[in-house]
């Protein structure tokens, strides 16, 4: 089986049409998609129907954004939800309500956004007073409790491509994200999400040898245009992380 996975594409519309060009080329059995779809600064509606119409037979999870956007009152809401928000449509919101939480690719493969049983937690990156920091394989196993029992296990979330290979021989795999590529975060303490560039991000997993494998890839898209519609609804702090890859000081 042959797996292209992407995560992350926050409304980035530029970026998800770069890759999903791409994938077309890789003869994927099924496009993973690990959740925090729309909210962000940069196009949310043109990106839902991007992704609705995409020819790869695909199968959605839903992060947390999607859930904030669909059950958080608009005045409490985040900048980037409140933009989706206010750009969405009835049938885009009847689309984000359908994904599940978790979904089983084959009985061998689950793909969730944070971890199984929760869309904020990370499984391959763990935060500390100091930072953040990629995670050992035994805090992996430990936020994973009973899915060990999957060969491989998919996740989005903290934009960050990683793949860690387990105790049991299980792999672990965030493809890192298409189109947001750094962000900063106070929970549970201060620290930064960076890719350390503007390239949207995403991968190739196949079991073709008799275990899965996994290619993590990035390609070049038109990330000024896309950071000049960023500008343009007021995200300075968006704008920048495309451009850099970082985080805006």
């Amino acid at each position: 089986m042959r797996i292209a996975a992407i995560a992350d594409v926050h409304g980035n519309c530029f970026a998800a049409e770069a890759v999903l060009q791409v994938l077309d080329a890789e003869r994927a059995d099924v496009l993973v998609n690990l959740g925090d779809h729309l909210s962000g600064g940069v196009a949310p509606a043109e990106t839902a129907d991007l992704l609705m119409r995409v020819g790869i037979p695909t199968i959605d999870v839903r992060g947390n954004h999607e859930r904030q956007v669909l059950e958080t009152p608009p005045e409490d809401m985040g900048e980037s939800d409140r933009l989706a928000h206010d750009q969405l449509e009835d049938h885009h919101r009847r689309w984000l309500a359908e994904m599940p939480l978790t979904a089983e690719i084959r009985p061998d493969v689950l793909a969730f956004h944070g971890t199984p049983t929760s869309d904020t937690e990370y499984l391959l990156d763990t935060i500390t007073p100091d930072g953040a920091r990629a995670a050992e394989p035994h805090e992996v196993e430990e936020r994973l409790g009973g899915f060990l029992s999957y060969d491989l296990l998919l996740c989005g979330h903290t934009h960050l491509q990683r793949a860690v290979t387990l105790s049991n021989g299980s792999l672990a795999v965030n493809p890192g994200s298409v189109g947001y590529p750094a962000y900063d975060s106070s929970t549970p303490y201060p620290h930064v999400m960076e890719a350390g560039t503007p390239h949207a991000q995403y991968a190739i997993i196949d079991d073709v040898s008799g275990r899965w494998r996994v290619e993590l890839r990035s390609i070049a898209y038109d990330w000024d245009q896309a950071a000049a519609l960023a500008r343009h609804h007021g995200r300075r702090d968006v704008e920048h992380a495309l451009l850099t890859g970082r985080v805006l000081g």
